[in-house]
This record gives structure tokens, sequence and C-alpha cells, in this order.
């Protein structure tokens, strides 16, 4: 299945791309490559190879044994458990596939091993190309302590903070207290929002520092932190930058990627809006001014706060990977970055010069992901009953690494898909993107979709007014209570109605044939229908020519309506004519739940027996409970049997896509049970920690 295409603004020809380059006589060519990755990243790179001629080897754990990134590689090999420290980040293992299946190189995706220096020095050590940069840059600009002292160095500009290697309480107290409060706190290592908190006052700075640090840990087996000023509303800008073994450097412009949740991007956007030319050019010199301050090679990106009323800019980390959000720099560019990838590992020189590099147009990146937005961004997991996605073509690209039918897993990152659009500009461009995730319908499965869909049709973001806390700023106007109106309730009865009558047979359902309608008799129907937690009764009657009279009121009021439904391959389409009103939609049933998806997003309506399921008791009575938000492992229980909690104290911390999360009492009350032990794997809703009431 062919999930999206780029538009190339040069040719390619076999393995070879004509460009007006002269490639060094010592370049390797790679005919086989391991990808030490899973998911939508390793399809993504998959894609390419395959293009390229590239033969490509997939690992797997147990839990993506029916992964679609190991159907589509020409080999896979088995590696391990669902845990990523005993699979993905195992890179014994993953060398002995390399060493078994005689490739030539490693591209280790972006996450896992990506910025691994440890990796990337044994991988070259034993002769296999490593498509990234070299170790120590890696190292480098791994640790961003040090990174921050390169820079400053490289004259690229640096934001205020403390990174030095007194990691104790107190000193790291009295440096958040000199550099002053709202202060962030940051992993060393790594990125991805792992290991950061803010502590805005100096009564937080423990608590925040220790779940820092403990998130650091687990994340990327090493707790050291730095602290920075924390700016209230900056920008988020990064620089993609590109570099070869021959000292060759360009930068491929920026991405804004401000808007985010739990410090963690949840849309981009190439060129950032707002920006001149001139500032655009000053930022991409400093990223390459980075770039060539650590001797780099391969694709890396260069980010920066950037103040967004005064627009100075300040180095914040460099990545030294490709990353999730490099497609909207391919939209704008006409480029293929993993292509670029191998080619420069395998010793030849960039395919473009600086000057040769155009921009055109503009691009967005919706990353589609289960979790519950809501309900403060909780991720989730679980199957994907039903999913389907809109039509790909040169300007619309689908990065996915699931399919229906495939689990989204409570181990790994639960980032179902990246939505990708261009347009000659970005008013088109955002058009696109908001008719697109109309088209993105997936059932049974919590996803931000629906909120994509508001961020994009919300005033200050398509006036480009973007900054980190744009979610929390707009809170009201982005989760608007959905209140239906009458016409939205009434297709969502006639829908069930008509899917149900459809399985049936013609003889045993009245309701489908005129044969036995008599005058002045209709065959009348009542369906209830649950959104959220509020009730809806329909009366339906049924008239001649698949008609009905519909009403929301116990007949008060009436509509006429006619509905039809059309089956296609993995989808059904629902058009009702409301009182003379067309609405065009789909609809999805499994005997539990009614999903209607149209231009409002996805409504999600429960059937009365689901309302009333034993599964929904779980989330019953949270007066005396604390209760899993999303499924994930135990990491600690932080009470025992006999203990007295506050309102606000933690009870336990849950491991959930790699994230820390802290379970709280939300009143005073004594801890009467505990359900759980540590290191179990708990469903949403599981109750944890029992309480009783305090004397």
């Amino acid at each position: 299945m062919v999930l999206w295409r780029i538009p190339f603004f040069y040719k390619s020809v076999g393995r070879l791309i004509t460009v007006p380059h002269r490639y060094s006589s010592t370049t390797t060519p790679i005919d086989k490559l391991l990808i030490a990755n899973r998911g939508e990243i390793a399809c993504r790179v998959i894609r390419t190879a395959r293009r390229l001629g590239v033969k490509t080897v997939s690992v797997y754990s147990s839990a993506d044994k029916n992964a679609m990134h190991v159907h589509m590689a020409d080999e896979a090999y088995f590696i391990g458990p669902p845990s990523s420290q005993e699979s993905y980040l195992r890179a014994d293992k993953i060398l002995d596939v390399v060493k078994k299946t005689h490739c030539q190189a490693v591209h280790p995706g972006y996450g896992f091993l990506s910025e691994n220096a440890e990796f990337a020095d044994e991988c070259r050590q034993r002769g296999i190309i490593f498509i990234g940069p070299p170790a120590s840059a890696i190292r480098d600009m791994g640790i961003k302590s040090t990174s921050k002292k390169i820079m400053q160095k490289a004259n690229v500009p640096v934001i205020e903070g403390y990174h030095g290697s007194d990691q104790s309480n107190e000193k790291l107290m009295n440096e958040a207290t000199r550099i002053g409060y709202p202060i962030m706190i940051k992993a060393v290592r790594g990125g991805g929002g792992k290991g950061m908190r803010i502590a805005l006052s100096e009564s937080e700075f423990m608590e925040a520092l220790e779940s820092a640090r403990s998130e650091a840990q687990k994340s990327f087996g090493d707790s050291v932190v730095l602290l920075e000023r924390f700016i209230a509303e900056p920008r988020h800008v990064e620089v993609q930058v590109f570099a070869d073994s021959h000292g060759n450097a360009v930068h491929l412009f920026e991405r804004d990627c401000s808007v985010q949740r739990r410090h963690q991007k949840i849309i981009e956007e190439a060129p950032a809006p707002g920006l001149s030319d001139e500032l655009r050019s000053k930022l991409g010199d400093a990223a390459v001014r980075a770039a060539k301050a650590v001797g780099y090679v391969g694709a890396g990106t260069v980010e920066f706060i950037l103040d967004r009323h005064s627009h100075s800019f300040h180095f914040m980390e460099m990545n030294t990977r490709l990353q999730v959000e490099h497609p909207v720099t391919e939209m704008i560019t006409g480029t293929d970055l993993v292509e670029w990838q191998i080619k420069v590992a395998s010793g030849e020189r960039l395919p473009l010069t600086q000057d040769d590099i155009r921009l055109n147009g503009h691009a967005f990146e919706s990353r589609i992901y289960a979790e519950d937005p809501a309900g403060g961004f909780l991720p989730g997991a679980g199957p994907l009953k039903y999913l389907t996605t809109p039509m790909v073509s040169d300007d619309v690209r689908v990065e996915t690494g699931v399919r229906q039918g495939d689990e989204v897993s409570v181990h790994y990152d639960p980032m179902i898909a990246k939505l990708v659009v261009w347009g000659k500009d970005r008013s088109e461009a955002l058009m696109k993107m908001k008719s697109n995730l109309m088209q993105y319908n997936i059932a049974r499965l919590e996803t931000n979709v629906n909120f994509l869909i508001s961020l994009c049709k919300h005033k200050e973001f398509s006036a480009g007014n973007v900054h980190t806390n744009f979610i929390r700023d707009h809170h009201d106007s982005l989760f608007l209570q959905d209140k239906l109106g009458d016409e939205q309730i009434i297709q969502a009865a006639v829908g069930l109605s008509l899917l149900e009558d459809s399985d049936y047979s013609h003889s045993n359902n009245p309701f489908l044939f005129e044969s036995n309608f008599r005058i002045n008799y209709y065959h009348q129907r009542t369906i209830k229908l649950f959104f959220k937690d509020e009730e809806y009764t329909v009366i339906l009657k049924m008239l001649h020519n698949k008609k009905y009279f519909a009403s929301l009121n116990n007949g008060k009021t009436w509509y006429t309506v006619e509905g039809v439904i059309s089956k296609g391959k993995n989808e059904t389409a629902l058009k009702c004519n409301i009182n003379g009103s067309i609405i065009n939609g789909k609809v999805y049933h499994d005997g539990k739940s009614l999903v209607i998806f149209n231009d409002d997003g996805k409504l999600n309506f429960t059937l009365p027996q689901t309302k009333y399921s034993s599964d929904e008791d779980v989330t019953v009575g949270f007066g005396n409970v604390a209760v899993a938000p999303m499924p994930g492992i135990l990491e600690k229980i932080l009470v025992k049997i006999g203990d007295n909690v506050k309102k606000g104290d933690p009870v336990a911390v849950l491991i959930a896509m790699k994230m820390e999360f802290i379970v709280r009492a939300h009143k005073d009350l004594k801890v009467s049970d505990i359900l759980h032990k540590i290191g179990d794997n708990v469903q949403k809703d599981t109750v944890l920690v029992q309480f009783e009431a305090t004397e």
C-alpha cells in the first residue's frame, strides 16, 4: 500500500540521482541496510530504500511480530520482548542481525538508538556504516550542557542557565534562585519532552527536580539535568541542517513547532509564519555554524527558542538525527531527506548547494495520536478496529506504521500517523489540512483528530499567532463543550436504523417494504443514544419512498428526513436530507457504539447496553479509589495500607508510552487496600488504591 508520494524537483534515475555535482571516488555504495527502529519510522525509511533499490532488514519485538514494518521489509528478525530496553535498545542483538544478514549499514531512524554515541562507535568499529553523524557530534550535542558551551564559542546565542556538573540538590536549588523563577529543568540527554519539568516557584522545585531525574533515568539512562531561564511565551523554531564528509553544510529552512502539549509537538509547519527573510537567513546561518562547530555529517535539527514579540532567538539544543517532522521540510524543498542520508553516509557529496535549495509553498504536519485531549492529553492504547485515511497525492502524505486491525501498543509511543499537506501558501495548506483531517476516521479508540480540527479552525492559529502556551491560553475556545444540534442527533438515529435494517433480510424488515404500508399507518421506532453524559431519544416513523418523520421532543416537533447509506470496501457513506438540508458523512456501528464522521469531526454515540455494561462500573465511586488514568505499567507505589493521605499527595507512579504519570489523591483519605503490585500491566480505569474516610 503506497501511503505517500514526494514531489521531486530533480530527477531520479535508477539508484543514482542526476545532479550537477562531483561524487567522491571513495564512496561505498549501500545495497542493504538494517533499520534499528519500528513502526512509522521504519516504514518511512523502507519506502525510500525500496525506491533506491536498497534491500532492507527490519527487527521486531514480540509485540510487533505482525507490524507493518515487519511485512514491508525484505527480511525481518525477532530481537526480544516488548520492552524497548530488552529489544529495540539492545545494540548487541541488533548488531548480531546486521552480521547475520550481511548489511553494509544501519539506519537508526529517530528515537531509540539514533542518538546513542556508543552504538554509532560500535557500528564503525565493526565496519558497519552508521547512517547518522559521527559519535563525537552525538556526544557533544547529546549532552545539553556541553552543546551550549560549544554554541557560545561558535557565536550562536544561548539562553541563560546552569549547565554544571555539580548535581547536588543544594547547588541546583541555589542556581535556580540565581536564575529566577519560573525555571525549566531539563535532562541533559535525549529529547521529546522526556525528563523536562517547569517549577513556577521554589516550593515546587524539589518535586519537579525528582520527577525530571526519574523520567530522564528511565528514558536515557542518565539522571543529570540542567536549568534554564523559562521564557513564558516563546516560539519553538527549528532549522533543518545537512552536512557531508567533504566539509559542505546547508540548511533547508526552518519549521515552527510551537503548538505543544506536555512539552511535545502536536502540529508543525514550514516555513515558520511571520518571519522576515532577514530573520530566516540569520536562523539558517546560525544553524549551519552550529553544525560546522561539531564537525557534523548527515541530517540534524538545530532548535531555537524565539521570542514571539521581539523575534530574538536562542539556541536550545541540537537533535543529531532526522526528526519526526522532517516531511514538512521535504514538502517545501522538494527533497527526500532519507535519500540524502543514505547517499551522504555512503560518502557522496550533498546533492544540492545552499543556492540550489529553494523554498516553495507551505506545509503542515499533524501528529495523530491515540490520546484523550479533553482528559489532559493522556495517552491511550488499543486495537484500531476501524481506520480510514485521506487519499494520498503529491501534496498529501499519510505516514504511518499501522493498518486497520493493528494495535496501538502500551509499550511504545501512541502516535498513529502523521498527516502532511502542501499548499501554494499557508492559507491553502491550512485549508487542505482541515479537509484531510476530516477524512482521517478512527472509531473505538480515542484520538486527537477532533482536537486537531478545532486547532486548525481557531482564528488565532489561522492568523499564525502561535507560541508554546497556545493550548493553555486558548483552552476554553479549543475545548468548547460539544452541544449537539437536532440535525446531528437525527442523522445518528437514522444512520443507526439504516445500518441495522441492512443486517436483516427484507422479508423480516417492514421498514424496507412499501407493500407493508397502508394509508394513515406508520411503523414507529424509538431510538436511544448517549453522547458523553447526555441521553437522547429519537422517535422515527417510516414513510413511503425511504422517508421518515423524526422527533426529538416526544412528538412536539417533527422533521422530514430521507436517509441513504452506501457501503464501500472499508466504509459506509451516509447521506441525510433533513427538512431540505443535506448532510453527508460516514457511519460506523459495532453493536456497542455508533460513530458519525462529518465536517464536525468524529461524533461518538454510545448505545444503551454499553452505558450499563460491567466495563463501565470501574469508573464508579471515585470518592474512595485511585485509578490508572491510562493503560500502563505500575512503576511505584508510594503509600502503604493504613497511611493517611492529603489531597494532592502522590500515591502511585505509572509508566505509559515512555512517560511517567503521577496518580494523586483527590481528597484527604486513609489507604485501606492496595490492589496491584509494582510491575503490573494495568488498563485504563483500573483501581490501584482503595481508600476509606479518615476519622
